[in-house]
């Protein structure tokens, strides 16, 4: 049997149920073995040393850019960001890996109008936003991304992939793979990226594809759709009071 995927999945201690409803949604639809990575800044220990930067919206901004370095520049993984549930299968997505790429994503020309985003998040605008939400890393033509370099280099540099000798390496991968809620209307999306705010946050409990998000939940952990809006409800007042 060949080796299993390897998802990396972003992990923020804020968020702990979103990480939870993507890794669910991801392996009840898999045709093939895959194996989960939280990329947690509490798992990194000493080996990220990054200070918080105030434009980072989510603990693993930059984090993500370690998975090269944790596969040991060997054979492909995935990153994906937490906001996010599979709707198709992840072999899918899989199969597109390409060896003449180094990284492959969604190229999306993604420039959001509103300010904000969740938890008063401020909505930043740069060419290539959303690239490296979900990235197919080719680990072995990633060498350039040592653990110096990630904690190092600025925000733009990473996102940008300015670690690459150019965009050439960069492959293309379908859109519907990084649907963007509320921005793309796809007729058959693979995965619904929450990039504004997902509905594990009450603020954007309507917001689109909600409903298949509720679902996703609701299944994860065998209870009803209107316990998961009690659940978010109490988890935001917990953190009002924290903090």
């Amino acid at each position: 049997m060949n080796e299993p995927i390897r998802i990396f999945i972003g992990y923020d201690r804020r968020i702990p149920v979103a990480f939870q409803t993507l890794v669910h949604s991801i392996t009840a639809r898999a045709t093939a073995p895959v194996t989960f990575c939280p990329i947690s800044l509490t798992n990194l220990g000493s080996l990220y040393t990054r200070d918080v930067n105030p434009l980072q919206s989510t603990e693993f901004s930059f984090s993500r850019f370690f998975t090269p370095y944790l596969s040991n520049y060997e054979g492909w993984s995935i990153f994906m960001d937490n906001d996010i549930i599979a709707v198709d299968d992840i072999a899918k997505l899989w199969a597109l890996r390409d060896d003449k790429y180094a990284a492959m994503v969604c190229k999306h020309e993604h420039d959001p109008g509103e300010a904000e985003k969740f938890m008063h998040a401020t909505q930043t605008r740069y060419e290539k936003k959303n690239w490296s939400s979900v990235i197919l890393f080719n680990n072995a033509k990633c060498k350039a991304l040592t653990p110096d370099y990630v904690n190092t280099a600025t925000g733009l540099q990473l996102h940008q992939f300015k670690w690459l000798e150019n965009d050439n390496l960069i492959g293309s991968l379908p859109l519907e793979w990084n649907t963007l809620v509320d921005y793309n209307h796809f007729k058959n999306p693979s995965m619904l990226h929450y990039t504004e705010g997902g509905p594990f946050y009450p603020d954007y409990k309507d917001c689109g594809y909600s409903e298949e998000w509720f679902r996703e939940y609701a299944a994860a952990n065998n209870c009803k759709e209107a316990d998961v809006f009690q659940l978010t409800t109490t988890a935001k007042k917990k953190l009002q009071r924290e903090g």
